[in-house]
């Protein structure tokens, strides 16, 4: 089998788990998304912690009337914030089409007028070609890249999307956690682009709290799960080799979900943090980009 032939299998596991997540997240998992969708004022804590690494990159009025893509969606709740923060002409694209239909019923419930686009990120171009050098802002974050194979075509895509000047930004898991296996502060596996992890779980990093139709509870049922490493090196060179300006990196101490089990919860910054008494690390990193006007 080729290595590309591979990849694709390995693709199609995380699409069949990515599935079922998106049930167990749509059920409870997120909280309670309809209070969500009613809330005209409600935004998620993902969506403000990446307006604030966008901010110095943006116009006066910040995100307001700016066209703008959300790569790697999953259910809508970031792509309805970005919307609600006065985005303009807004999509979202996930290669789950069951997270899209869920992103679309919440879209429709919640007033928001958002076109949703079934694709692998590193397809994003090529699945939605009358928009290519159109995007004012492309935004990535919490937990994406790691489920990609390979950087290089996902950010020619990012290039061929933005329009002249327009603006890129990724804020995800930081690739130190890849290397610790998200288990704790022991080196466990190779740091550096390329690696390649296979592991098998029913859980997600969140759990459903409601029941189906049939009084059920959501399940994984397709366990197999897929990560590669990432590194600084790799994601610069790919952005950089896509003809992008790359603006500000930043390393940050508050990650989104519990990526290492000594994690606390802070309430204040609605996310998570290393407790005092450990080595703080970064948590997440940041990447802001642009192209060339």
């Amino acid at each position: 089998m080729s290595h590309q032939m591979h990849q694709n299998e390995d693709v199609e596991d995380n699409l069949l788990n990515w599935n079922d997540r998106a049930v167990v997240h749509a059920n409870g998992g997120y909280g309670d998304l309809d209070a969500f969708a009613d809330d005209p004022s409600a935004l998620s804590s993902v969506t403000l912690r990446d307006l604030e690494v966008l901010k110095p990159h943006l116009p006066e009025h910040g995100i307001k009337g700016l066209h703008l893509l959300h790569l790697q969606c999953h259910i809508g709740s970031d792509t309805i914030s970005w919307w609600r923060l006065g985005a303009r002409d807004v999509y979202g694209l996930d290669f789950s089409p069951t997270s899209l239909d869920y992103a679309r019923k919440l879209s429709e419930r919640a007033g928001a007028s958002i076109t949703y686009v079934q694709s692998d990120a590193r397809c994003a171009a090529d699945a939605m070609p009358d928009q290519k050098g159109s995007f004012d802002v492309i935004v990535t974050s919490c937990g994406t890249i790691t489920w990609l194979p390979d950087l290089k075509d996902w950010a020619r895509s990012i290039a061929s999307l933005l329009t002249d000047g327009g603006i890129f930004m990724i804020r995800d898991n930081h690739p130190l956690l890849f290397a610790l296996n998200n288990e704790g502060m022991s080196i466990v596996q190779d740091y550096f682009g390329g690696t390649e992890t296979t592991y098998e779980t029913d859980q997600s990093y969140t759990s459903a709290t409601d029941s189906l139709e049939d009084g059920t509870k959501p399940q994984i049922t397709h366990t197999t799960n897929h990560n590669w490493a990432h590194d600084f090196q790799e994601i610069s060179s790919a952005l950089l080799d896509a003809g992008l300006t790359i603006e500000a990196i930043g390393e940050h101490n508050v990650d989104d979900w519990q990526s290492l089990p000594m994690l606390e919860y802070s309430p204040e910054l609605q996310g998570w943090i290393m407790p005092h008494n450990q080595p703080q690390i970064p948590l997440t990193f940041s990447m802001v980009a642009r192209k060339k006007a």
